[in-house]
Formats: structure tokens, sequence, C-alpha cells
């Protein structure tokens, strides 16, 4: 078996490449990225790539036919990956999460490809005050981001078929320790504030709903979109991924933090503006259709494995919202460097 995995190199790939490598021992793996986040590496024992076959550091927006010979199964990583940077890089944000997903699809379908597995997101959501959102839900989208995951379900749908199985897995909000570690992620940053500072501040009043998967749970759930029975679900299958048990209002996350680090202190804006982004999610139908491949982590476990991550990287930045632990810090860097253009991608003339 052929497996070839498109933005391996952020935060989610290195977990999905071992999980991949681990269920598929025999199997060749493929790496395909375009190396933004390639140096972001946090307590690397073993570069995440050598359990790779082969890496391909190239543009998803350009990719070539050529490399889907023999590939049975496709997971689409890749993606501009939170808000800041899809506010800012809203074409960018387009071309790469939306039409370079529905592009790949289209030649692997037509290169005999049995199984693509796109990586969505639950902000599709976007504001929902009523009961926990279900896959049939009303989509309300609030950014290019969650637009883009929208768009490409939608066109993925028409693609579908008995020799082409489609997996949407719409995940709740990443977290945990990852060999490309984020910290614009809500509970990375409570707990590296945490670590930092001693101190969470929540911008909002603390009132919105997030549903969170660990990383790791989240390859658990790829690696069952990979292999997907036909009759789990059909041709084209669009799951909420994670669990019920992970929906926590922000506060109550600030609040777990603090009761596994102690001595932190908590504040919340209650004067502030409602936050747009809020919602639960319901999993009953990834539960009934993968029970194997179910979330394995709890917040305490996670919050505990942040932390002590954290502290064996001596995590000391109490600024850390200014360092390249946030993604859009990254790219606004290579491009005042000018080794990205305006459309990001790469022109390899760096500023003296």
């Amino acid at each position: 078996m052929k497996l070839l995995i498109s933005g391996n190199m952020g935060y989610i790939g290195p977990s999905v490449v071992k999980s991949l490598r681990i269920s598929h021992p025999e199997s060749t793996l493929i790496g395909y990225d375009i190396g933004y986040f390639a140096s972001q590496l946090t307590r690397v024992d073993l570069l995440p790539e050598c359990y790779l076959d082969r890496q391909y550091f190239a543009d998803v927006r350009n990719f070539p036919e050529a490399i889907l010979k023999g590939v049975d199964a496709i997971v689409y990583l890749a993606a501009i990956s939170n808000d800041p940077i899809g506010n800012k890089y809203e074409k960018v944000t387009l071309d790469i999460n939306y039409k370079s997903a529905v592009a790949l699809a289209t030649k692997a379908k037509a290169a005999g490809v049995r199984s693509f597995v796109f990586a969505s997101s639950c902000s599709t959501y976007g504001f929902a005050e009523e009961k926990a959102m279900t896959e049939t839900s009303p989509l309300n989208p609030l950014t290019a981001y969650a637009k883009s995951k929208v768009y490409t379900e939608k066109e993925l749908e028409c693609l579908a078929s008995s020799d082409f199985r489609i997996t949407c897995l719409r995940f709740a909000t990443a977290c945990g320790m990852s060999e490309r570690l984020r910290l614009d992620l809500v509970l990375n940053d409570f707990v590296a504030s945490a670590v930092a500072s001693g101190r969470i501040t929540i911008l909002s009043d603390g009132t919105p709903w997030r549903p969170l998967i660990h990383v790791k749970d989240m390859a658990r759930a790829i690696d069952w979109g990979v292999d997907r029975p036909i009759g789990a679900g059909g041709p084209f299958l669009v799951v909420n991924a994670g669990t019920n048990e992970w929906n926590y209002q922000v506060r109550d996350l600030a609040e777990a933090v603090a009761k596994v680090i102690p001595g932190t202190e908590v504040s919340i804006n209650k004067d502030a503006q409602p936050d747009k982004r809020s919602y639960r999610v319901n999993f009953d139908l990834f539960r009934s259709l993968a029970p194997e491949h179910q979330p394995q982590y709890d917040l305490d476990t996670t919050i505990q494995e942040l932390k002590e991550g954290l502290e064996a990287m001596t995590f000391r930045e109490q600024n850390f919202r200014n360092t390249n632990f946030m993604r859009l810090k990254i790219i606004d860097s290579l491009r005042e460097r000018g080794l990205l253009d305006e459309k990001l991608r790469w022109t390899f003339h760096e500023k003296p």
C-alpha cells in the first residue's frame, strides 16, 4: 500500500505520520509539504520525517500528477491553518485549503487512488447557541479558514464514488504536545501562559464553547479514515471527529489548567464583547462508525503532557505570542526576509 500525506510538516503531521507507520508498517509513506514550518521542531529525538519513505518539498498548488502513480490513499492536511493567517491571506487560504484540495482529489480519482481523507473542521459551525451541532446542522462559517472547509466539502462530495471513497473529518480544536508545537491554540496557549508566567488572561468573557481533540487522537481518526470501509458511511462521509466529553467553555479550560498547575491565576474580561465563535458539537456518529478509533486522551492528561513538554524545553517566554510558536509570526518573518512573496510562494531571495 502507498499512502501520501500532504501538509505533513505542520503541527498535526508528525503524529499522523507516526500513527500510519505503526498501523501500516509495510506500506510506502510519502510526505508532501511546502516547508513553511519544517524548522520549527520542539523536543525532537528523531526527525518526524524519518518515518517516511520519501519526502517532497513542494507547493500543493502545483501538484505533479506523476507522484500519484500507485498511490492508494491520500491524507490532505495542507492548509493555512488558523484564523489570523486566513484573515491576512484570504485568497491564499482559499487556494491552498480549498481549490488545491479539490484539484488534488480530482487528479487522485483519475489516477486510481481509492481513499481521500480531508482534514476539515468543526469551525464550520461558527456560532451556535442551541444544542450541540450534528453533521446535519446548519453551517455558519465566520472566517476564511472555516469557509474554505465548507467549500471543499461541498465539491468533494461530487467526486466520491464506490471506487473513490472520501472522508471529511470535522475535527474539534486541536491541542496537545507535538514535534512542531503551536501555541496559537486555546488550550496550548493557556498552559504556556501558566508555565511561563503563572497567569492566564482570558480576553473574552469565558463563556464561548469549544470542542477539543488531542493531536494524537486526530491521527487515530485519520488512520480510521484511510481504511474506512464503504459500508461505514458510504462513498462520501462528513463526520464530526472528537468526543462529547471534550466540549468545554473557555473559562473551564483555564480553570482546568490552574488545577493541574497550582498557583496559576486566572482573570476573565467580564466586560468583553461576546465571542462570535462558540459552538458545542455532537460526536455520536463518529462513535458509532469508528468504535475502535475513539479519542484516548483526557483533558488533565493533555495539560500535564503540555506542562512537562514545555518545562523540558525550559520554556520561560512570557511574550510567546510574538515568537515562532505562533504560525502567523513565522509567515510574517519569512515575508519580511524576502523568502515568501505575497502569494506565500518561495522566492529564495533573502534580504541582506
